[in-house]
């Protein structure tokens, strides 16, 4: 049974790597800003930066997915 869905494991385990990874990033970032006191434009600018590198993989997961169920 578990080689049945050996494949679904393995995809929602990278997908779920990859949220630890952006979540471990954003926490060092985090760390990274308040020690080195940085004014408040340069925080939202690097957050804007992060969540709109995040947003385009979940759009393209998204997509994908789309994608795959038209086919």
């Amino acid at each position: 049974m578990l080689y049945e869905y050996i494949d679904l494991i393995e995809t929602v385990g990278i997908k779920l790597f990859f949220v630890a990874l952006f979540f471990l990033i954003g926490m060092a970032i985090q760390d990274v800003l308040k020690k080195g006191n940085v004014p408040q434009f340069g925080r939202v600018a690097v957050w804007f930066v992060l969540c709109f590198g995040m947003a385009g993989f979940v759009f393209k997961e998204v997509l994908i997915a789309v994608w795959e169920t038209q086919i």
